[in-house]
């Protein structure tokens, strides 16, 4: 009796042959679903290590403007930034946040220019990458 209940499921599951696919199919799934959420978790991760960088360099270039040449603007030689405090001003910004980049002061010392460099390890995809970040400040005056 019971050989011939498990001989009618057999036969309405399908053949020998068949025997396995479902878990092969499963597999894959899994796989292909692990991955995916790795991708996810860890593209999302670098988006926000370089939406830090990008707010980490426009944070220093903001410190290095707000460096005022304060000689020249008492003698009425205009206002700009002064550049030794500007870039020392933007370096140990970065050295704070712990990450590595360079600050530049225009020509015209009324701008400066922040680049950072950083690195993002993934969590579930094995490896790093580098990433950066720009930022730049400007000195506006206002007033008459």
């Amino acid at each position: 009796m019971i050989r011939t209940v498990t001989r009618h499921l057999r036969r309405a599951a399908g053949s020998d042959a068949q025997r396995g696919a479902m878990s092969l199919l499963v597999a894959v799934v899994a796989v292909a679903l692990l991955a995916g959420v790795a991708l996810i978790v860890d593209g999302g991760g670098k988006l926000r290590a370089v939406s830090k960088a990008e707010a980490t360099a426009n944070e220093a270039a903001r410190s290095g403007a707000q460096a005022i040449n304060v000689g020249s603007a008492i003698a009425g030689n205009g206002i700009v930034i002064d550049r030794e405090a500007a870039l020392r001003a933007a370096r140990s910004y970065l050295a704070s946040a712990g990450v590595t980049g360079t600050a530049e002061l225009s020509s015209d010392r009324r701008s400066i220019v922040v680049n950072v460099t950083a690195t993002y390890q993934g969590v579930l995809i094995p490896g790093s990458w580098q990433i950066g970040g720009h930022g730049s400040a400007a000195l506006v005056v206002q007033g008459g």
